[in-house]
């Protein structure tokens, strides 16, 4: 896409096909076009275009955590010991090989980085914490949060 270039646009049947999928991505074409009133070739030329174009990215099941023994989560701020494009490619490439951690942004303010981490409980967070994640390279320090209680996750986007 060009810089200056205007993000294709969405009508209102591209719209209900992306709530519909985002709140249930097992729902089959047929019973898709139906809901958004169009032909099903119509509704999967569209479901298709969406993710050609980038709309949609993919669709997954949502696991129960506390089913597999991952019903803690956990919040780590991570900061950096410098704040240069050369440690943040380093600490990023070496979060993304850790399959423990969930989620992994940077952001401003108190912190270089917001992790988003599931264990089963607190054991084994103060084991991963102890082995792996003060050993990430260029941390300097670690601030943990540890979920009492999860009010709202994952929710749709809202347009």
């Amino acid at each position: 896409m060009e810089e200056n270039a205007k993000p294709p646009e969405l009508d209102k049947i591209d719209r209900a096909i992306l709530r519909l999928l985002q709140r249930d991505g097992r729902l089959s074409n047929a019973e898709l076009a139906e809901t958004v009133a169009v032909s099903p070739a119509t509704c999967h030329r569209r479901t298709q275009r969406l993710f050609r174009e980038g709309f949609l990215t993919g669709v997954r099941a949502v696991v129960a955590p506390d089913k597999i023994g991952r019903g803690a989560l956990v919040m780590v701020g991570v900061v950096l010991d410098r704040s240069t494009p050369e440690s943040f490619a380093e600490f990023e490439a070496a979060a993304e090989r850790l399959t423990f951690v969930l989620d992994c942004h940077l952001v401003a303010g108190d912190f270089d980085y917001l992790l988003k981490i599931r264990v089963g409980d607190m054991k084994d967070f103060n084991r991963l914490h102890g082995s792996r994640l003060i050993a990430l390279p260029g941390v300097r320090q670690t601030r943990t949060f540890f979920v009492m209680k999860e009010v709202v996750d994952n929710r749709p986007l809202d347009f």
